[in-house]
């Protein structure tokens, strides 16, 4: 079965702006996480996506290497919202006041 490559656009945009909506609207940082790493995963589809239209390898290595800064990205990320946001019962990205140096 052959899938035609607008299907394969047609899902990967609505992921991203599913995850462009994450970010915008909501205000956990832990949410905000997970929607980025959705804009990531919406961009690895249409690099394997391409990459299998055109039959090169150049989409599956670049796949690998957003993949590798969404779990670097999904670490760090997470690290700093434990750290920051411990001590309190309710998170919200407005009223940080951790990082002001």
């Amino acid at each position: 079965m052959n899938v035609p490559i607008g299907d394969y656009v047609a899902l990967a945009s609505v992921m991203f702006f599913i995850g462009v909506i994450g970010v915008i609207v909501r205000r956990n940082p832990l949410i905000m996480l997970m929607s980025v790493e959705l804009m990531f995963n919406a961009a690895n589809l249409l690099l394997i996506a391409y990459a299998r239209l055109w039959l090169q390898n150049v989409g599956h290595i670049f796949a690998f290497i957003v993949i590798t800064v969404a779990a670097a990205e999904a670490a760090i990320g997470l690290a700093i919202v434990v750290t920051t946001f411990r001590p309190e019962k309710y998170v919200d990205v407005d009223e940080i006041r951790a990082l002001h140096g």
